[in-house]
């Protein structure tokens, strides 16, 4: 047996509780100071200062010490501990419950413990952030890794896409070898029976080959469009390619966009769940959609100039079908007459062209004088076609074909609200972001049914809600309810929405962005024809949380949804379903307020209740959940994903396996507590959401960002709940500089090269940069809220138009002429729901306060921040220094 001493100083009393050991036991205990009495693990004391002294016995090992967990049961601030973690040289000091825990022949009062480690003036991980400058990309991209990714190009609403890539770039071994095309049914790589039955994809080589210099670049049009251009640079030959997506023959124009039935679509989204009546319904329309009289077609152009003053030759290798390194395959034929690669005459898959004319041979040199150039073109539709209209398509304008499709993009933006930062990356990923977001979100035109679509995966009412909630906030109010349609198109008889891989918070995620859509439109029309759907999912919910009213899950999930959130199998109580469930019934109350009172008052008060059976068992297990140690030598209490664990799962409180998707830490942080302050469970400012905040800060996060598929981590958002801008900032450049691609912006979903154009991670992202321009609160309106400081530096402006918010659309312009010392600001929100109140955070680059503000009604609320009361639709500002 191993006893170990230990003592627990309370800066003052009166305390009252017990003492308790999992993996051991209380064999001694006394008080030492203070008046009172202990007994058999139960004790109360008083006084100005308080030392309880106790041993711990426990089994001889390692294992026995290591998991031993103590319990210091206080009626206030109870708290826990692992006993293999009580060492007198770096104490258990707890300075937001005033106690410590020590070695007991450490003789030192809390007061001497609290002053030898405030001594050291060490800081916390957060505190650390918050002294340094603000972050930036620069900063962001020297310290995070570089990771280039394939790029989708496609129609919108239509799921006939194609993966571009180029030699090295998107992660995948073969493709080191060649530049690439690779058709898609959305997740699905696209089969053909010449290539039995498995993905064929068109290898191509422009140039002489993989050499030891990296010479490729890419970028999307003007930095926003989905079409792509590349550069690659063969010594003095560089070719320069436009990629892009468009049909066979007819024009691409919003009258000729016909999309994919979304049921169809789905089926193609991995992971993807249907019912057996869902499933009859597709196979019904699976024909039709995979048999249309036109194929989408994938444009091709290389330009190769010659950059010397005498002639180079320039080399180009036409796409075959799954091309290998020895380039021996027979199962194509190349038709050098008409420059056609065919499976058979009647099969043929790609259309190539040289200066205009049919390509002539599969692999070709030409001479190209000094400063003139050669035409490459090849023309790919997404499955062959016959020859008649392989004739026709090689006929086609590369020309026409590219501004028609500029044209069609750029109408999308302008149907759109724009946002312009002073930041040209991020002003690109906004407008980029939305298109990609656009590209992947399938249905029927006009007016059909969307899928949301995340990635190469279907679409989820969890991961798709950042999705929709961007294209609202874009003002594409009509595209988020057609998206929204599709989780109650595919609602199940009882209720439950489910589309994704076992996953079970749907249906509470799903009707939280039911309710953002009607804080944004307050359509009363559309909430009356989707009303009893919305109905049947909280009954679903409601009968799930009463099959959880026992008595033995009193205070460890009691009235808790029980269920799978994510990937792993995790079927338990865990705080990000339940929250999930608690803010779809609370969106639902707030929506039907004005039309059936009644109905409102009986969800909101079921939606009460389950946040009060939430909030006692986290309470509970954040008091059972182990303290950690912070880098400033104080610790905070920890809480886990769910209430059928002590603390973070990582720390191993009980012996499991819990890496998952490269992380140790994934569960605990991507799935973890957190989401319980975005849920509205815990309030921000509430002393657990800070003790969260640096627990998975300092164990889960490098430089503030989560590891493994980050975006899944809430804690940027409760930053900015907190106005914690600096480490708000910290999050959000690393995030993005680490995940998404540097030359296009696609975003991975993991740093392993897991499951490229990762929309629900570029939607986060997004709903990030919106939240750092905008955020409601109440009647509320806060305007640039996390904006760094560089963005107000003299010359620069930001700028929202039309930008769609709670109160109706928002129009705001600033501009900064420091060196004339002044900023002028115009905010305009002219509807008959605007805010009652405006703030608007204008963070002076070198922290200076403003001598004089001009506008009406105006004040400085705070050092930063001009608060407008009373608003009336329009002001205009001028903070001069």
């Amino acid at each position: 047996m191993v006893r170990n001493r230990m003592a627990v100083e309370w800066s003052k009393g009166p305390v009252k509780g017990g003492i308790s050991v999992t993996g051991g036991t209380i064999v001694e205990e006394k008080i030492v100071k203070g008046s009172g009495g202990v007994s058999q693990g139960s004790f109360s004391t008083d006084g100005e200062a308080i030392r309880l002294e106790f041993v711990v016995e426990t089994t001889s090992g390692e294992e026995s010490t290591n998991s031993a967990i103590v319990t210091i049961d206080t009626e206030e601030n109870p708290f826990s501990f692992f006993l293999r973690d009580v060492h007198k040289q770096y104490p258990i000091y707890i300075p937001a419950y005033g106690v410590a825990v020590t070695e007991a022949e450490d003789g030192r009062t809390y007061g001497q413990i609290e002053e030898d480690i405030r001594s050291k003036r060490q800081l916390s991980n957060l505190q650390q952030i918050d002294t340094e400058p603000e972050e930036s990309y620069e900063q962001a991209a020297v310290h995070t890794r570089e990771l280039p990714c394939e790029t989708w190009l496609g129609l919108s609403r239509d799921m006939r896409i194609f993966g571009i890539g180029f030699r090295g770039v998107g992660g995948e071994e073969p493709e080191r070898l060649w530049d690439w095309v690779q058709p898609r049914f959305h997740g699905f790589e696209t089969t053909l029976p010449e290539t039995e039955d498995k993905p064929v994809r068109y290898r191509y080589l422009l140039g002489r080959g993989i050499g030891c210099v990296a010479s490729v670049s890419r970028r999307l049009e003007n930095g926003v469009l989905p079409i792509l251009h590349a550069s690659i640079v063969d010594d003095d030959i560089t070719y320069s390619t436009v990629s892009f997506a468009s049909y066979e023959s007819s024009p691409l124009n919003e009258q000729a966009l016909s999309g994919t039935d979304y049921l169809v679509a789905d089926g193609f989204g991995h992971g993807h769940m249907l019912t057996e009546a869902q499933t009859e319904r597709r196979n019904e329309r699976l024909e039709r959609e995979m048999n249309r009289e036109e194929e989408t077609v994938l444009y091709f152009r290389a330009v190769a100039t010659n950059t010397a003053k005498v002639p180079r030759y320039a080399w180009f290798k036409n796409p075959i079908p799954n091309a290998f390194v020895l380039n021996n395959d027979k199962h194509y034929m190349f038709d050098g007459r008409n420059g056609f690669v065919k499976f058979s005459d009647d099969r043929i898959c790609c259309v190539s062209k040289l200066n205009g004319q049919p390509l002539t041979q599969e692999e070709t040199a030409i001479l190209i004088l000094p400063g003139e150039t050669a035409v490459y073109e090849f023309y790919l539709p997404h499955r062959p076609i016959t020859q008649a209209r392989a004739g026709q398509l090689i006929r086609q304008s590369f020309d026409s074909r590219l501004e028609e499709c500029r044209a069609f993009w750029n109408g999308k933006l302008a149907r759109a609200a724009r946002i312009k930062v002073p930041e040209q990356r991020l002003d690109e990923m906004i407008r980029a972001g939305l298109l990609h977001l656009d590209l992947i979100s399938y249905g029927s035109e006009p007016n059909g049914t969307i899928a949301p679509m995340i990635g190469v995966y279907t679409a989820i009412g969890s991961e798709s809600s950042p999705i929709v909630q961007f294209f609202e906030s874009m003002g594409w109010s009509e595209v988020a309810a057609r998206s929204l349609q599709f989780f109650l198109d595919k609602q199940h008889d009882d209720g439950f929405i489910q589309n994704f891989g076992g996953y079970m918070l749907e249906t509470g995620a799903a009707l939280w962005s039911f309710g953002e859509h009607y804080r944004y439109t307050r359509d009363e029309a559309w909430l009356a024809s989707i009303k009893e759907k919305l109905l049947k999912a909280f009954d679903y919910l409601v009968a799930w949380r009463n099959r959880n009213k026992t008595e033995e899950l009193r205070g460890r999930g009691y009235g808790m949804l029980e269920g799978k959130t994510a990937d792993p199998e995790d079927p338990f109580h865990s705080f990000m379903l339940n929250g999930y469930a608690y803010l779809g019934m609370s969106r639902l109350a707030e929506m039907l307020e004005a039309t059936d009172p009644a109905t409102a008052e009986r969800i909101a008060a079921e939606a009460a209740e389950l946040k009060a059976d939430i909030r006692i068992a986290f309470f509970r297990a954040m008091a059972l959940s182990p303290v950690v140690p912070l880098a400033d030598g104080s610790w905070v209490p920890t809480a886990p994903p769910w209430v059928e664990h002590r603390g973070p799962l990582s720390l191993y409180a009980e012996s499991a396996k819990w890496l998952t998707h490269g992380s140790i830490v994934a569960r605990d942080s991507l799935l973890g507590p957190l989401y319980l302050v975005f849920q509205e469970v815990l309030g921000a400012d509430e002393p657990a959401a800070e003790f969260l905040l640096q627990f998975h800060n300092e164990l889960m996060c490098i430089r503030n960002v989560a590891l493994s598929q980050p975006y899944y981590s809430i804690h940027p958002f409760v930053h900015l709940l907190r106005g914690e801008v600096k480490p708000f900032l910290k999050a959000y450049y690393n995030g993005f500089a680490g995940l998404a691609d540097r030359e296009t912006y696609t975003f991975w979903e993991h740093y392993f090269h897991a499951s490229p154009h990762k929309t629900h991670e570029e939607a986060w992202f997004l709903m990030q940069t919106r939240w750092m321009l905008y955020k409601e609160d109440g009647q509320t309106l806060n305007l640039l809220p996390g904006v760094p400081r560089k963005w107000l530096e003299h010359g620069k402006e930001i700028e929202l138009n039309g930008v769609a918010t709670y109160f109706g659309p928002v129009n705001l312009h600033v501009e900064s002429q420091l060196e004339k010392g002044v900023i002028f600001a115009t905010i305009e929100c002219a509807t008959n729901r605007k805010p009652q109140t405006v703030r608007l955070s204008l963070p002076h680059p070198e922290r200076r306060r403003p001598r004089s503000i001009t506008g009406t009604g105006v004040r400085i609320s705070e050092q930063e921040t001009v608060t407008v009361d009373s608003f009336d639709g329009s002001v205009k500002l001028e903070l001069h220094f």
